[in-house]
């Protein structure tokens, strides 16, 4: 009855490029570090090697504010200079140690724009024996772009990366960049262009220099994506006002009727107002009205349809730009699943087997559910370690709060629910509540139950080991019906062990449950 293969191999190419689900690694690959010597802070990323996730094995960060008062002087921060120095010089004595073999130094806005930039980077050069590359406005707007598609390759509109020496803007169109701008914009030069921060000379700062590119324009209707430590402080408070069911940052999404008054709001604002945001710093506090009249004066003129807050930007561009091609084509969302599973499942990972052999429930369904369901089954079996009392409710929770890429809130709301059902979460707890309020659809929160119920009778047919589900075969019946064919005369699939959980399936989708029994050398084709 083994007729699942083709079929699996299938839904895995079509979603994901390749057999294996597309999924390579490079086995010891060593870690990949990236400094960004920034207009505020200078920050050492070290990436594990070898897989097409940007997992931070390391991730630290210190404010030098090289670019402050640089807009008057045009020179590089005294102060703030002699911190980066120190500070570049630790970053490369450690990611030494810890086995990096690929080292990318990238000094962003304030260096390159400061009379003294060059021979600050000389003098690094001199001291750490590393490259600094010193990139301009259009290299870190690409750079950022890209960082954007490392998560979400198939992003379009206007990716907009707010530092504090520049703002840089990319356009994304059928995945491949076709404008570029960067501007002297960054926070720091925006306050002291605006004299320290005023609001309606800040509005026209934005907006003369905005309308240099009439370009943007044909950003409208579809997406802004913020990048950069401000914006993503502006979302945090987005997040709080909204009293908004989830603190994960990535892909946070407001549609713009939504942006413009509380962009507004926050815009005229003091700092003291945001005093007890959850997660936000008080060194960020002070600049979020001009963060929020940055992004204000962004969005009146592209008129996208929505905004969407990316904490990925430059140093994950530069770490998809190293991928091999292999890596690189993966689906960020399959692969991160795929990882998980290996690691933490309790046999060989089959999500594909799985998705394959419940496939017959979701007629005509299109590639982006198809997708979702994919990562469900991939990841539908690696909770079985957590306490069986707090199984489904612990399984729920994590998904929901785990970095993974490639998935916008309403989809990772779907995830946790399709898993929480496979382990048989209750339907009416709040926290499901919550998350079906998210997915705003009837018809989305009855496919979680599906594909969960779904999911669980997979696994107590097969108890988790692969080749096994592909055994048996369900069935949609015009008539009603939903049937699971088994093999005859072997207790393996005996109906005292499957009825129970075949028919609340059954019921989920409103038919009768029926068993069948196929003979010997019947098949699933």
């Amino acid at each position: 009855m083994d007729g699942a293969g083709d079929a699996d191999i299938g839904l895995a190419d079509r979603l994901n490029g390749g057999g294996d689900m597309g999924v390579a690694v490079e086995p010891g690959a060593p870690p990949v570090g990236i400094i960004d010597i920034g207009s505020n802070s200078v920050r050492l990323v070290v990436y594990r090697g070898g897989a097409r996730i940007p997992v931070p094995l390391f991730n630290e960060k210190a404010v030098c504010a090289l670019g402050q008062g640089l807009g008057a002087t045009g020179r590089l921060n005294p102060e703030g200079r002699a911190l980066a120095f120190v500070a570049v010089g630790r970053f490369v004595t450690l990611a030494n140690a810890m086995g990096v073999e690929r080292l990318h130094v990238l000094a962003t806005a304030a260096v390159r724009d400061a009379a003294d930039g060059a021979d600050f980077v000389a003098n690094l050069e001199q001291a750490t024996g590393v490259r600094v590359e010193v990139l301009g406005g259009v290299d870190e707007a690409r750079l950022a772009a890209l960082g954007v598609q490392c998560a979400v390759p198939g992003a379009e509109g206007v990716v907009a990366d707010l530092g504090g020496g520049s703002l840089d803007l990319a356009r994304i169109q059928d995945r491949a960049f076709v404008d570029f701008a960067s501007f002297p914009l960054g926070l720091l030069r925006l306050a002291e262009a605006s004299d320290g921060g005023d609001r309606a000379q800040a509005e026209q700062i934005m907006d003369e220099a905005l309308s240099r590119e009439p370009w943007l324009g044909q950003g409208e209707g579809q997406s802004v994506y913020a990048v950069g430590g401000a914006w993503r402080a502006l979302a945090r408070v987005c997040m709080d006002r909204m009293a908004y069911p989830l603190r994960v940052l990535d892909n946070f999404t407001l549609s713009t009727a939504d942006a413009r008054p509380m962009l507004d709001h926050v815009a005229g604002s003091s700092p003291k107002d945001f005093a007890g945001v959850p997660g936000l710093s008080k060194k960020r506090m002070a600049m979020l009205p001009l963060a929020a009249v940055a992004l204000g004066r962004l969005v009146a003129a592209v008129r996208p349809r929505r905004v969407v807050f990316s904490v990925y930007g430059v140093r994950e561009g530069q770490f998809l730009l190293d991928l091999p091609d292999d890596l690189r084509r993966q689906d960020p969302l399959l692969a991160s699943m795929t990882v998980l599973a290996r690691q933490a499942g309790r046999f060989p990972a089959h999500g594909d087997e799985v998705a394959a052999w419940m496939a017959p429930l979701f007629p005509a369904e299109p590639p982006d559910l198809a997708r979702m369901r994919l990562a469900a089954c991939i990841i539908g079996d690696i909770f079985w370690s957590e306490h069986p009392d707090y199984r489904a409710e612990q399984a729920f929770h994590r998904i929901l709060r785990l970095p993974f890429m490639g998935l916008d809130h309403r989809d990772r709301a779907a995830l946790a629910l399709a898993v929480y059902h496979r382990y048989g979460g209750a339907a009416d707890a709040p926290f499901a509540a919550q998350a079906e309020a998210l997915l705003d659809d009837p018809s989305r929160v009855r496919r979680t139950r599906v594909v969960g119920t779904a999911l669980r009778l997979a696994h107590t047919l097969s108890g988790g080991a692969p080749g096994v589900v592909r055994l048996t075969r369900l069935d949609r019946a015009p008539a009603g019906t939903l049937t699971l064919t088994v093999p005859r005369d072997t207790p393996l699939f005996d109906p005292v062990f499957v009825q129970r959980r075949l028919e609340k399936l059954a019921r989920v989708l409103d038919l009768e449950p029926a068993v069948a029994e196929a003979g010997p050398g019947a098949t699933t084709d």
